[in-house]
Formats: structure tokens, C-alpha cells, sequence
């Protein structure tokens, strides 16, 4: 039982599955499939037939996509309780990008058939899927624009905001980013080079404003980071 509610939990907090009936939910969590990836494996690869929906239960996948040249930008990394595959929920034919775990992680799993069924039968599910690709739509307009008109310093500011908000942990030391991330996974989420990035962290590291060590990244003097944010380009 209390694993079942557990599951119960992690369901109702998602967006798919905000303000729905718990008999409902559990219906949902009835169809769902469990998966597990180990760390590096992939959920789905760019180009693969888009057959399923997931939830991450515990752990964290990396979203990625691949250029014509073969080079690769970080698009998303996405923790407990995010959703993974929503070309199942938009009704594409194929997945846009590449999904693989960056630590163990543990999925519930929806075959493409089951989850539109859902959506069919209970339209506050399709109306929390509209509601999810259309914020999923206006963060990629956020980026594209500060890829436009923002400072690279800007950007870097802005992507040290968003992973503390999805992954951040207060700690004595500060805001701890939760899970490893390497300096050129950090450059291709904030658009710019390795180069610049380990410019400005260090820069940064040297006034106390954050430190790295291990791939992982304490935010130290937040209020500094809104400060840029919010100062005019």
C-alpha cells in the first residue's frame, strides 16, 4: 500500500495529471509500465518512433538533440516528477531528440495508444497536455531569444537560475545543483562556448559567487545572479 501511494503522490504532482480524481490517477498508474535505465542508457534516441510517454519517478534523464553536422546541444535535463516523450502526447510521428538517464533513474511508461487513450476518456488530461506543450513551446521561445539579444554572461546567469529551480538544494554552502554536470554540458545549455564558460565560472569562483568541484555547481550569492538577470542588454 504504501508503495501504491507513494506512486499516487509522484502522479497527482505532475502537470499531465494536476486536479484529476485519485481514482482516475490510479487508473493511470494501473496502465503504466515501469522502467529502468541504468546510468548513460537511453530512453529513446532522436529519430526513433515516437510509442511512449514517461514520468520520472526517481533519478534524471538528459534531453539532447543532433544537429545535420553531427554536433549535439543540451536541451533539458529533467528530475523527478518531469515527463519525458511528449511527441506521444502531440501525436508526432518521431521522438525530436535524444533522452538517456544521467544517473540510475526509474520511469513510469505509457505506450503512445494507451496515454491518447487517456487523453480521450478524460479531458482534463488532454487540456493538462495542451497546457504542458504550450509551456513547453513558450520556454523554447525564452531561449531562442536570449540566444538573440541577451549577453552570454546574461545567458550564463539565466541557465544557473533554471537548473537551481529544477534541481536545486539549499545547503549550508548555498544552492547546490543535485546531479554532476560537466562544464560542456553547461556551455551547450546556456548557448555558448566551453571557453566562455570556464571564463565566467572561474571568474565567478574567484569573487565567492559560486564554486564547482566533482561536476557539481553551489550557487552561493543567488541575489548576484538576479542582479545580471535583470539588468538592461
Amino acid at each position: 500500500m504504501a508503495d501504491r501511494d507513494t506512486d499516487l503522490n509522484v502522479l497527482a504532482g505532475t502537470e499531465i495529471f494536476r486536479s484529476l480524481p485519485m481514482e482516475i490517477i490510479d487508473e493511470a498508474r494501473r496502465l503504466a509500465v515501469r522502467k529502468r535505465l541504468s546510468r548513460r542508457e537511453a530512453l529513446y534516441h532522436q529519430g526513433d518512433s515516437a510509442d511512449s510517454f514517461h514520468i520520472v519517478i526517481v533519478g534524471r534523464l538528459r534531453a539532447i538533440q543532433i544537429a545535420p553536422d553531427g554536433s549535439q546541444v543540451a536541451l533539458r535535463y529533467l528530475g523527478p516528477g518531469e515527463m519525458a516523450g511528449y511527441a506521444a502526447l502531440a501525436g508526432l510521428a518521431t521522438y525530436p531528440g535524444t533522452v538517456s538517464a544521467v544517473e540510475d533513474t526509474h520511469l513510469f511508461s505509457w505506450p503512445t495508444p494507451v496515454i491518447r487513450d487517456l487523453m480521450g476518456k478524460y479531458a482534463q488530461i488532454a487540456i493538462n497536455a495542451l497546457a504542458v506543450l504550450g509551456s513547453r513551446y513558450q520556454e523554447t521561445q525564452t531561449r531562442l531569444r536570449e540566444l538573440s539579444t541577451e549577453t552570454v554572461e546574461r545567458r550564463i546567469a539565466h541557465t544557473l537560475t533554471r537548473l537551481a529551480k529544477q534541481a536545486g538544494r539549499r545547503t549550508a554552502m548555498g544552492i547546490e545543483i543535485c546531479f554532476p554536470l560537466s562544464r560542456q554540458d553547461f556551455a551547450e545549455l546556456a548557448g555558448t562556448s566551453l571557453h566562455t564558460v570556464s571564463r565566467t565560472l572561474s571568474a565567478w569562483e574567484k569573487d565567492g559567487i559560486v564554486s564547482s568541484s566533482h561536476r557539481y555547481i553551489v550557487i552561493h550569492q543567488p541575489d548576484f545572479l538576479k542582479q545580471i538577470e535583470n539588468e538592461a542588454s
